[in-house]
């Protein structure tokens, strides 16, 4: 059941994560990750799970092609010693116009770990014709999502100034500390590293002792992204999230265009989301599937 709630909220974050985040990148470092919901669990992690960690609101970045692999590993070791390890793979692309394709690919997880057949979710965001797609391959459908053309949401600033106030506040208080690790060279891209540790004082959630959240980020000036995130968070584990395989040629046009013999609909990220839920696993071939939980 753990399984099967972890599948549906991965893909259903996966899914409202591509339309909000709308795969913008900025073109500066983005600000450290926003306070932990210390109740129901940080919210970074779930993001960066999914392989979310190069991308941030932001301007689109154009005349910065790649294409690379995106890899997101998470490492929990339980009380009694157990250890769950999860690793999520996407394959993303960024053309010179700043379009954006993410190919991720699900294993392992919820319904796929019986069947033990993969499910790969696309997503293709234009932000010059304001237009994204969800591609199912299975199907031969792309779900049109109401996006938006390159410009700010209207509160952006508002928000952007609130979490500004917020950082600030964390760092003369104590409860966040700012370190920057300088330039490194990672699968061949220089990136500037920071390392941002929040502490959640003794008491604060029931702790005897305080808590120390590390997260060390390493941004490329150049590609305008995260090349490699790494979360420590003793409640959580680590989550080491890396771009390998980073190639700077224009990626082929075709990736950020719906295929011909695919039938597109209109669609919503919440409408995606209970499309999800409502899916039947896969089971494997000549087995019935698994009676409902």
């Amino acid at each position: 059941m753990k399984s099967k709630r972890f599948y549906l909220l991965a893909t259903g974050a996966l899914l409202m994560s591509a339309f909000s985040l709308s795969a913008q990148e900025p073109s500066a470092p983005p600000p450290p990750p926003p306070p932990d919901d210390v109740m129901g669990g940080p919210v970074g992690p779930r993001v960066e799970i999914l392989g979310f960690g190069e991308m941030h609101p932001g301007k689109v970045v154009t005349g910065a092609p790649y294409s690379a692999v995106a890899v997101t590993e998470t490492k929990q070791t339980l009380a009694d010693g157990n250890v769950i390890d999860r690793k999520i793979q996407s394959n993303v692309y960024r053309d010179s116009q700043g379009r954006t394709r993410r190919e991720t690919t699900f294993t392992g997880v919820g319904p796929l770990a019986a069947s033990g057949q993969p499910r790969t979710i696309v997503s293709i965001h234009d932000p010059v014709a304001g237009t994204m797609y969800i591609l199912h391959a299975d199907t031969k459908t792309a779900d049109q999502m109401p996006g938006r053309h390159n410009k700010k949401p209207a509160n952006a600033e508002n928000l952007q100034s609130r979490f500004e106030q917020h950082f600030q506040q964390e760092i003369a208080n104590g409860t966040l500390k700012k370190e920057d690790l300088g330039t490194q060279n990672i699968n061949g891209i220089n990136a500037q590293g920071t390392r941002y540790t929040r502490t959640i004082p003794a008491g604060q959630i029931g702790n005897s002792n305080p808590i120390n959240i590390v997260n060390e980020q390493w941004y490329s000036p150049d590609l305008q992204t995260m090349v490699k995130i790494v979360r420590d968070d003793p409640r959580l584990g680590q989550t080491i999230y890396t771009l390998t395989g980073i190639q700077r040629t224009e990626p082929a046009a075709s990736l950020f265009t719906v295929p011909s013999d695919y039938t597109v609909k209109q669609n919503t990220p919440r409408g995606l989301v209970r499309q999800e839920r409502g899916r039947p696993p896969v089971p494997p071939d000549g087995l019935a599937p698994p009676p409902a939980e």
